[in-house]
């Protein structure tokens, strides 16, 4: 794919303040006009919106071109968030919704997974927008602190042999503003998956770091003791179950898709050791 640049409108990003809603509007940002919707507001240009009840979202996305979609992670309900936007967005006159979803949407052992397989489902039969699906793999800046040398032991709630398809959380954004950008003319119907360059287990990713990793695995129980005390016990649940399926699978998912947005190699927790 050549250069692209934007059509004119405004895009908007709900879930702007968290991790991936923030790197796609810093993507986004480069080349076109992008309104921040988010929960609670913490920016002047912050647009906030209640995605428990709709309320704001039609008026937050009024007039705008394109639309990014990421749930808050774990939630109990995506479809029913997803259908607020999706109604929203028809109302305020939105041509694109585009939807962040993860690979292997469909699998029944992970439950979090399995409500975006049903979120694809919804878009799939929704007629009021046109759509696509981004399909991302584990990040790999969810080892930040093993790749910029800031930790020298690490414990994970599953098998740390267990293969994935670390992919950059910045490539991930790259490619959402790119779809965002272009919009449904080019990208209307499609689902692409988005998996790093590289399989690779946590323990091989602590081999490449700056320093001498330890690494080892922890009961879930005890993970969730230290990491997940202000999480619902249905999320606690479905990290779990996430947890327990890595354990004896992996996670892995092509770059094809990826490279060919991108138009360049995604990024390899390599290029990232050092860089974060």
């Amino acid at each position: 794919m050549g250069a692209f640049t934007s059509g004119g409108a405004d895009l908007a990003v709900i879930g702007a303040a968290g991790k991936t809603g923030a790197a796609v509007v810093a993507a986004l940002e480069k080349k076109a006009s992008v309104r921040r919707v988010v929960h609670t507001a913490r920016r002047a240009d912050d647009r906030a919106v209640d995605l428990e009840t709709g309320a704001g979202l039609r008026e937050a996305l009024s007039g705008c071109r394109g639309v990014y979609f990421i749930a808050p992670n774990v939630h109990p309900d995506e479809p029913a968030l997803l259908r607020r936007v999706l109604a929203a967005a028809t109302e305020g006159g939105v041509d694109h919704v585009v939807y962040h979803s993860v690979a292997w949407p469909y699998t029944p052992d992970m439950p979090h997974h399995l409500d975006k397989a049903r979120c694809e489902d919804e878009l799939h039969r929704y007629g009021g927008v046109r759509w696509t699906v981004l399909q991302p793999c584990a990040y790999a800046e969810n080892f930040a602190a093993v790749l910029d040398g800031s930790v020298n032991t690490l414990a994970v709630p599953y098998d740390p042999d267990a293969v994935f398809s670390f992919v950059g959380l910045a490539d991930v954004a790259e490619a959402a503003a790119r779809v965002l950008i272009e919009g449904a003319d080019i990208h209307h119907g499609a689902t692409y998956e988005l998996g790093g360059p590289e399989e690779l287990s946590v323990r091989q990713l602590c081999r490449r770091a700056p320093g001498s990793v330890v690494v080892g695995q922890v009961p879930v129980a005890d993970w969730m003791d230290r990491h997940g005390g202000d999480l619902t016990v249905d999320a606690r649940a479905r990290l779990a179950a996430m947890f327990d399926f890595y354990d004896r699978h992996g996670f892995v998912a092509g770059s094809t898709q990826l490279r060919a947005l991108l138009g360049r190699r995604p990024v390899g927790v390599t290029d990232l050791v050092g860089a974060m």
